[in-house]
């Protein structure tokens, strides 16, 4: 499943972010980087253990557990803690890649299964040319380049890039989170099924047959949810 979720961060937000990271240390994208991405990978990276980061983080973190679309998506288990990437001048490109299936955490040791990979924007459309995030999977091939404070959802198996940005800077926050259904099949579903309960309980209210959904719904996260 892809799934576009508007204004994850509000304007300020965004504002407040790019203000603690534009002049903070860059490193070499690299540096997260398994061994065949980081043959594909050209960019640079906010170290995650740095204070910019850390701050940045936790701006992110806060609008995503409000967030009903990235909750209802992602059914979020573990995320590993988000970070920040930079494409501009020689460092402007990410070729075809899989994200690892596993990414383990420096400081803590902790491991975090990667079904789902998120990209939040925080460069507006018009501010770069190029730096598109393009994703092929089942559904096809798709070409993502939203407004600041918008982000991407989709399956970390997908074969994704990052085209290369020829004008400006494109500036992002990435992350993976282990969902507590693992297969993006059983995620579609059961999305597809809260959005038509939400929709019917705003059309005709906590009717019979809306309860009856929901009570399927649950049954279904019961039954295939790993917490």
């Amino acid at each position: 499943m892809l799934l576009h979720i508007p204004q994850v961060l509000t304007k300020p937000q965004v504002k407040e972010i790019r203000q603690i990271i534009d002049h903070a240390d860059w490193a070499d994208g690299v540096i997260t980087a398994g061994s065949q991405s980081a043959k594909a990978k050209n960019n640079t990276q906010l170290p995650e253990d740095s204070d910019d980061c850390k701050k940045a983080r936790t701006i992110v973190l806060h609008a995503l557990a409000t967030n009903d679309l990235f909750l209802t998506g992602a059914l979020p288990k573990r995320i590993y803690p988000p970070l920040f990437n930079r494409y501009a001048g020689q460092k402007n490109a990410f070729g075809n890649h899989i994200d690892n299936s596993v990414r383990t955490h420096a400081a803590t040791g902790r491991h975090v299964r990667t079904d789902v990979s998120c990209t939040l924007f925080l460069s507006e459309p018009e501010d770069y040319d190029g730096g598109e995030l393009v994703i092929e999977d089942t559904y096809g091939s798709q070409k993502i380049k939203f407004a600041a404070g918008d982000m991407v959802l989709y399956p970390s198996s997908s074969v994704h890039r990052v085209e290369p940005v020829t004008r400006g800077a494109r500036i992002a926050c990435f992350f993976w989170t282990e969902s507590m259904v693992r297969a993006d099949e059983q995620r579609r579903l059961l999305y597809d099924l809260d959005m038509s309960i939400i929709e019917l309980r705003k059309a005709h209210g906590d009717t019979d047959e809306a309860i009856r959904l929901t009570g399927v719904y649950h049954n279904l996260l019961r039954m295939w949810a790993d917490v």
